[in-house]
């Protein structure tokens, strides 16, 4: 049995929740300069439906969480199946992110990616710290289906397809 001193090994704790699969997601913005940002996220979840709020959970490294904070304003494009270089290119730090991904301006301008399952465009409500991650929680301000295609999932640490029964 644990006690609240017990030390959980991160590789293990990495290892036993990446048992449970996750959709994978992109969270978009503008800089101050009006050119698109984004990060891959897994861990992204609805939080109430009065009023309608999301949430996701930027690791404090991230150079990307910064500038969608100061913009205030985010669109989180669920990903589908067949986007996993677009999921690979807003993985990495630095670059022109966007150079082979299209997308066109949603709510608040924040790009929705082309092909997306759904997207959802949101107003920061508040962020909240979480060890070695933030919370975020978005209001949503609008948001619409995409393309009637399969989700990309994220299950043991690799991409994986939804497999219908």
């Amino acid at each position: 049995m644990l006690t609240s001193d017990s030390v959980i090994d991160p590789q293990r704790f990495r290892s036993v929740l990446g048992h449970f699969p996750s959709g994978v997601a992109a969270i978009t913005s503008l800089d101050a300069q009006g050119r698109p940002v984004g990060m891959a996220v897994s861990s992204f979840t609805s939080v109430s439906l009065d009023p309608p709020l999301v949430a996701f959970l930027p690791g404090k490294t991230s150079s990307t969480f910064p500038v969608i904070a100061t913009r205030g304003t985010f669109c989180v494009n669920v990903l589908a199946a067949g986007q996993e270089p677009v999921c690979r290119a807003l993985a990495v730090p630095g670059g022109d992110k966007f150079a082979d991904v299209g997308w066109q301006p949603g709510p608040h301008g924040d790009p929705v990616l082309d092909g997306v399952v759904a997207w959802i465009g949101c107003t920061i409500e508040t962020v909240h710290d979480a060890g070695d991650h933030r919370i975020v929680v978005g209001r949503v301000d609008d948001l619409a289906t995409g393309t009637a295609v399969k989700p990309l999932l994220f299950f043991r640490s690799r991409y994986s397809h939804f497999a219908a029964a």
